[in-house]
């Protein structure tokens, strides 16, 4: 659960309890939940190579099903990706925030096919989405509360994956304001740190995972053409990218109007949102009012 949502938890309908046990990859300062609860536990573990909250190693062994009764007065709170299904069986009241769900991403996949070119081989991301979708709808029931970010993503729960109202619960994106707001200052610093010359009157900026889902193909054959055919851009424009993907190193072949910094931490990363002019969000799907644009 990203720690910027937390602190709506007191403002959800979500029942709380007691206690409550956090699972989450953020080491942000923690955010009272509620008066209401007077334990919280917070468990912190980095995501692995697939961005999946390596929870089993943390907490969940292979004695699982023995700690039931340590964990079953609590209401434990974790990312959707970071507890498989089949252990939260064993786990009567567990609640799991969703930021995406296999059946949001079929609009980036129609896309994805209507944007190909006849050269390009067809995928079949649009059959293993349906196969996907299908596995989700049978274990979603699983879990005693859905979490989702957004109204779109709650009423796709209720009406496709056939989540009870009563067991679905919206709560919106949060951001940390105290390290993201307007700081002129600490742009321009950005900009000399980072070798932006002041002839650069226009910088652009991406941020966010840098894969296919996030709509970077198009992203990148929009720049590439740009760059191209108007010399004005290339003189006076810089894309700035911070992020993490294999469309980075492909951004980078795109010359010097291309600066690919990687993932930022969350200071540098204000800094970031500082110094640029525009930012550009090319994800295909709909989804909620994510935290790059927030």
């Amino acid at each position: 659960m990203h720690v910027g949502s937390n602190a709506m938890l007191s403002h959800s309908t979500l029942p709380l309890p007691k206690e409550a046990m956090i699972f989450t990859n953020s080491p942000l300062p923690q955010i009272p939940l509620s008066p209401t609860i007077q334990l919280t536990t917070y468990a912190f573990t980095s995501p692995n190579q697939h961005l999946l909250v390596t929870l089993t190693k943390l907490w969940f062994g292979s004695n699982f099903k023995h700690k039931t009764q340590l964990v079953n007065h609590l209401t434990l709170f974790t990312l959707s990706v970071g507890l498989r299904h089949t252990r939260s069986l064993y786990v009567t009241n567990l609640a799991v925030t969703w930021h995406g769900i296999a059946y949001e991403t079929f609009h980036s996949d129609i896309i994805q096919e209507l944007l190909r070119t006849p050269q390009e081989p067809q995928t079949k991301a649009l059959t293993e989405r349906a196969v996907k979708v299908v596995e989700e709808v049978k274990f979603f029931s699983y879990y005693a509360h859905h979490v989702a970010t957004s109204d779109h993503a709650g009423d796709i729960l209720k009406r496709v994956y056939m989540i009870p109202k009563e067991r679905v619960h919206i709560i919106l994106n949060g951001v940390a304001q105290h390290v993201f707001r307007p700081d002129v200052s600490k742009g321009k610093d950005f900009k000399k740190r980072h070798g932006i010359p002041d002839s650069k009157s226009l910088v652009i900026g991406l941020a966010g995972r840098l894969v296919k889902d996030k709509g970077h193909p198009l992203m990148f054959e929009a720049l590439k053409q740009t760059i191209e055919e108007n010399s004005t851009f290339q003189d006076c424009s810089m894309v700035v990218v911070a992020g993490d993907g294999p469309w980075g190193a492909r951004y980078r072949d795109l010359g010097e109007n291309i600066l690919v910094l990687g993932p930022l931490e969350q200071a540098e990363l204000a800094s970031f949102y500082n110094a640029i002019d525009i930012f550009v969000n090319p994800t295909l799907r709909a989804q909620g009012l994510d935290h790059t644009l927030l």
